[in-house]
């Protein structure tokens, strides 16, 4: 299980200069909004596993999930972007603000998860 330095731990996230690129495993239509742990992905790194319960019809479950994790940030949605997976379950959201803020933040999403 190689990893590299800036995902050593099972970090679902890397960090960039003006905030965090967070990787989600998505669960469209999973019955509920929900956090469910970490997942390890294909290339090693690992993901943060979301569930939500809208389908993957025209970008409702982008949108769903944009919503569930700027709550669970306490972060406007404006704030959160989907850079990468738009039609897959694989998605690399760019979150932007200062690193060490949204790094804390998280830290207390996934622990209450």
């Amino acid at each position: 299980m190689a990893q590299d330095d800036q995902t050593a731990g099972g970090a679902p996230y890397d960090l960039v200069p003006d905030g965090i690129r967070l990787r989600v495993r998505l669960t469209p239509r999973g019955g509920r909004e929900g956090l469910d742990g970490l997942a390890q992905v294909a290339d090693g790194r690992w993901a943060l596993k979301l569930r939500v319960s809208a389908p993957p019809v025209d970008g409702a479950a982008n949108a769903a999930v944009i919503a569930f994790a700027a709550k669970g940030l306490g972060l406007a949605k404006s704030r959160l972007d989907i850079v990468a997976g738009q039609t897959s379950r694989l998605k690399s959201i760019h979150i932007t603000g200062d690193p060490a803020d949204l790094e804390a933040r998280l830290a207390v999403w996934m622990a209450k998860g």
